[in-house]
């Protein structure tokens, strides 16, 4: 199964102290959670904040892929990837995101 991006995922990391991102590269199940990670490494998305940091954890062991951002308001997003779309993924992190930053702007 393919994933055909759109053309502007609209990620914005503004309000992401860190994301991390762990899977087995070897398991049928990590595509949607690679394809969520290449979203992060767009330009874009990228350039919203350079003092996120996200880290690729790549083990051997079977282990469902799992994705854990933490907010700069130290709340945090774990999904676990195994049972999620790309599309999901980016639907509930986009989704959080803007409700933060709207609670910014009030």
């Amino acid at each position: 199964m393919s994933y055909v991006f759109p053309k502007k995922a609209g990620v914005s990391l503004k309000q992401v102290k860190t994301v991390l991102v762990t899977f087995c590269p070897f398991e049928f199940n990590v595509q949607s959670t690679r394809n969520f990670l290449q979203c992060l490494f767009e330009k874009k998305a990228y350039k919203s904040n350079l003092s996120c940091n996200v880290k690729t954890e790549v083990k051997h062991d079977g282990s469902e892929p799992v994705i854990d951002i933490t907010f700069a308001d130290g709340e945090r997003l774990i999904m676990k990837g195994a049972s999620l779309t790309t599309k999901e993924m980016l639907d509930a992190f986009n989704s959080r995101c803007q409700k933060k930053e709207s609670a910014l702007a009030e």
